[in-house]
């Protein structure tokens, strides 16, 4: 028999507090593992109960103070401080779930109180009593505004600190998603046993396509060959991927390159990669350029039908012009003068044309300035990498893409909401060219904190050598996460999840990586490391004459992940921050069983060595430490764990800030280290998982005479060491 708890999602009192525990086994490092079932009802199966733990003793738990009370003395490591926290968590239950404010304040003035000078409610770090009062405190529906009032400081600050641990309030949105997978299921078998059909299209992203046909959609991701794809890059082509697949259509990858100065093949090659890397393939490839002769027939049309016209007003004049609605002094302009500019003098890229823009003439004094007369072609003279020297001139972005869009079929056009106020420009250029119209669709940007997603700052970093390159492993590039760790699916899986809302969210690293953490962590082989700076040798002196090899499996819950060879001898080595031992104590070494230490040698703070007896028969549930260990062979092989931080200090960086003054000083971090004979077998790009240090992808493996590098892989739970989330 094993672990299982089941949950009343409908409870009057939401027992999030057991909910909370579990998801603290859950998510350690621990080879536990306990399934969650939940119930959309007010109580568990024919119990009375808001939950129902049962232990692989067959023992069942059907009150919160006695299953939290088994859990913590089950797992003392992560439910901490049981005998500090028993008063606490009693109080909770009993007191904190009541709806009335008059009979719960006495009690938030208590815990108030006793939060005045002090981060956690017992001792230094989460504890059980955290567990169980936040818990409480989150299932109350009054507390909620009483949070957002800040009537009770300490309890605010202390709250909001724990609420940004995933394991806490990741557990109210498991518990949310789960009773919304319920809904639909039921909803679901209900309509299909009324023989109804099932419902399409808006299951996962909960929105309708204006005028969406099946088979008739036609959706593009049309990048700009001037830089490497980034995270936001991958969102939008994800997104249009998604819903071309969604109504059985069609999608169209189309190269912007109008713009020389910037484009190079080698950005436009990295792209097709990338997008195949993620699993994106379009029905074609196309390029904007493939339109140009299209574009300038069309322009001469705007020309001739009195809506366009040349400009050679100088850049600054003529921003300032439209900043305050002035029309530009070149805007009347016959018709025969602005054909021969364009047509000669641009078109040939002489110095009259070089001087030369053309504008749409729509209305220079319009409430949005992206109307007023906006440039629509320029003359550039760098060569095209695709076209050479054939042009001189080149249409602008918001020109290129309404047209193009008409041209090729799209249906809907889906593109970041920072377009948004160009929308009508989109539209006016359709209509006064009279071409076939393309429905917009909106969604919001994705951004990540202390992260910089515009292509001209991160080829800065580039530039200046504060990375390797656009693959760097501190880059938000698609190469750059793959490189610290990022699967294609957790990727895909992030964007899925955020959907096409029109929201602009500013996000942690930490959600993303959470993610990607579910889908390597049940395939990631375990393998043992330990620190070189002042690694401990033990010597155990009952340990075994000689060394010896035992076949174990790579990944206790996955024997399809293989096997690994684990070598036993009694000279082992331990991290520096296990030593922390006294003479007498019983301890466990993790895959092997439990040590009695019999002296600690140390110099000052640092312990040199240690000297301990193997006790096999001692049981390991009885000891608090569990100590990886790492045998001192010649078996062994040399690593460098790499950890980074973000490359700029600010979460978010305010207009006019200027993204330079606020570089972190020092991003990347070596700790050298130790590892089994297994990690000389790994290949570039394996992940892997060091027991109780975390997960990791080798970027250089192994070579005679050099350390394998690793990188740091984040878990979703790591902080930086500038504060900042990863």
């Amino acid at each position: 028999m094993s672990f299982s708890l089941s949950i009343a999602g409908k409870a009057q009192n939401v027992p999030y507090p057991v909910l909370i525990a579990v998801n603290f086994i859950n998510s350690s490092d621990i080879d536990v593992s306990i399934p969650i079932d939940f119930a959309d009802d007010k109580t568990v199966d024919d119990t009375k109960s808001s939950i129902k733990l049962v232990t692989p003793g067959g023992e069942t738990f059907v009150d919160q103070l006695d299953a939290l009370d088994y859990l913590a003395q089950t797992f003392p490591q992560l439910l901490t401080e049981k005998s500090k926290s028993q008063e606490w968590v009693k109080s909770a239950l009993e007191k904190l779930y009541v709806k009335n404010f008059k009979d719960l304040a006495t009690d938030l003035e208590k815990l108030d109180h006793h939060l005045n000078f002090r981060s956690f409610v017992v001792g230094y770090q989460y504890s059980l009593a955290d567990v169980a009062v936040w818990g409480v405190l989150r299932a109350n529906a009054l507390m909620g505004s009483i949070i957002k009032s800040g009537a009770y400081a300490n309890i605010s600050r202390w709250y909001n600190l724990l609420a940004e641990d995933k394991r806490f309030e990741g557990s109210v949105e498991l518990l949310s998603k789960s009773l919304a997978e319920l809904k639909k299921a039921a909803k679901t078998a209900k309509t299909a046993a009324a023989g109804g059909k099932k419902e399409s299209h808006k299951a996962s992203f909960e929105i309708d396509l204006p005028g969406a046909e099946m088979g008739k959609v036609v959706t593009r991701f049309p990048p700009e060959p001037s830089g490497y794809l980034h995270i936001g890059h991958a969102k939008a082509a994800i997104l249009n991927e998604y819903f071309a697949h969604k109504f059985n259509g069609k999608l169209i990858i189309r190269f912007d390159d109008t713009n020389p100065t910037k484009e190079k093949v080698e950005f436009q090659d990295s792209i097709i990669e990338d997008l195949k890397l993620l699993g994106i393939k379009g029905d074609k490839i196309t390029y904007s350029s493939d339109y140009f002769d299209v574009m300038y027939d069309l322009a001469v049309k705007l020309i001739k039908d009195g809506k366009a016209y040349c400009d050679d007003t100088p850049v600054h004049k003529m921003r300032e012009e439209r900043m305050v609605g002035d029309a530009s002094a070149r805007r009347d302009r016959s018709v025969e003068e602005n054909l021969k500019i364009f047509t000669e003098e641009m078109k040939n890229g002489t110095e009259e044309g070089l001087k030369n823009c053309l504008r749409a003439k729509i209305d220079y004094k319009a409430p949005n300035k992206a109307l007023r007369d906006p440039t629509i072609y320029r003359c550039n003279l760098t060569p095209h990498h695709r076209t050479g020297t054939a042009w001189k001139m080149y249409p602008i972005y918001d020109f290129c893409v309404p047209v193009v869009d008409s041209i090729e079929g799209i249906t809907h056009a889906l593109r970041t909401n920072e377009y948004r106020d160009r929308n009508p420009q989109y539209e006016w250029i359709q209509k006064a060219l009279d071409i076939r119209p393309v429905t917009i669709w909106d969604f919001g940007r994705v951004n990540f904190v202390r992260t910089l997603l515009s292509k001209r700052k991160l080829q800065w970093f580039v530039d200046k050598h504060y990375v390797s390159n656009w693959d760097d492993p501190r880059f938000p590039t698609v190469r750059g996460v793959r490189r610290r760790g990022m699967t294609v699916e957790g990727l895909r899986n992030f964007i899925i999840s955020q959907g096409p809302s029109r929201n602009i969210i500013n996000l942690e690293w930490s959600i993303i990586w959470a993610l990607n953490k579910k889908i390597i962590d049940p395939v990631a082989p375990r393998f043992t490391a330990v620190n070189s700076e002042n690694v401990v040798p033990v010597k155990l002196l009952n340990g075994p004459k000689e060394p010896y090899t035992e076949t174990k499996p790579k990944h206790k819950k996955n024997p399809e992940v293989g096997n690994k060879e684990v070598v036993y001898a009694d000279q082992v080595l331990i991290d520096q921050e296990d030593a922390d031992l006294v003479e007498g104590e019983e301890i466990t070494f993790m895959d092997w069983g439990n040590v009695i230490v019999a002296k600690v040698h140390k110099e000052g703070d640092v312990v040199k060595s240690i000297d301990a007896n193997l006790h096999l028969e001692g049981d390991f549930r009885k000891t608090t430490k569990k100590i990886t260990w790492l045998a001192d062979t010649k078996d062994k092989v040399e690593i460098d764990m790499v950890d980074f931080d973000h490359l700029i200090t600010k979460d978010k960086l305010d207009e006019g800030d200027n993204f330079e003054d606020f570089i972190t000083p020092e991003t990347e971090f070596h700790t050298k280290g130790l590892a089994d004979l297994n990690i000389a077998k790994l290949k570039e790009g394996d992940i892997i998982q060091f027991e109780r240090k975390g997960y990791y992808r080798v970027d250089q493996p192994y070579e005679q005479g050099k350390p394998v590098v690793l990188f740091t892989i984040p878990d979703g739970k790591a902080v930086s060491r500038y504060g900042a989330k990863k």
